[in-house]
């Protein structure tokens, strides 16, 4: 057994392991509540969608600070130099789901959503229910790690299974913008920005499940 799972059995209740839990929690509030403004946008809300990119700003401020702490207390820590580095790199990868969320809603407080046609709005409602599933799944692929290895490396398949249909439906809306003639183009473009940047926090956390497969692993060692 890697040092690594030793010091999880060992210390379950640690700071460390404390601050990453509530690091994943924001995180997940972050793609929450970016969900939540996509499908304000759906009915031209933009009171409620900015109320929602108010709490991912937060979420995704707030996440960045803990995962600082997170660093620090492992550079300080016992463990050896490449279990630190497994968990500080799954970290980061948490991190940036939380920042593509906030990348997303950057674009989307630039958008005009009243000029965003129906079906490209109904779209990105569907492409951010994905990320949300995704990040779900991670959730429970992560919290899975310290208990039940081989539980992880399957819900670490099913984010990847998941990532793909984002990408399926990503590819179903750049069809639907591509057809659009009558947007402005300044407005084409930050819909596209929109879908790519949801699409970014869904690769991250293929990306950050693909980290728990290589922490797995090392248990077999």
């Amino acid at each position: 057994m890697s040092e690594l799972f030793k010091w999880f059995e060992k210390r379950r209740e640690t700071k460390v392991l404390r601050m990453m839990e509530r690091h994943l929690a924001l995180t997940m509030s972050a793609v929450e509540d970016l969900e939540n403004a996509v499908k304000a946008m759906l009915v031209d809300n933009e009171s409620e969608m900015r109320l929602c990119i108010d709490r991912v700003t937060k979420s995704e401020n707030e996440a960045d600070q803990i995962r600082r702490g997170v660093m620090n207390e492992l550079a300080r820590g016992e463990l050896p130099s490449a279990e630190r580095e497994d968990l500080m790199h799954l970290v980061k990868r948490i991190d940036m789901v939380a920042d593509w969320s906030r990348e997303s809603t950057r674009i989307l407080n630039a958008t005009p959503i009243k000029e965003v046609p129906k079906n490209l709005k109904r779209a990105c409602v569907k492409m951010v229910e994905g990320v949300r599933e995704c990040a779900l799944a991670l959730r429970k692929c992560v919290s899975q790690l310290a208990e039940k290895p081989e539980g992880a490396l399957e819900a670490a398949d099913q984010v990847e299974r998941l990532e793909e249909k984002v990408d399926d439906i990503f590819e179903e809306a750049r069809q639907i913008l591509a057809k659009e003639t009558k947007m402005r183009v300044g407005v084409a473009i930050l819909t596209n920005e929109l879908l790519e940047a949801m699409e970014m926090a869904a690769d991250w956390c293929e990306d950050a499940c693909d980290q728990v497969r290589i922490i797995a692993v090392r248990q077999k060692r």
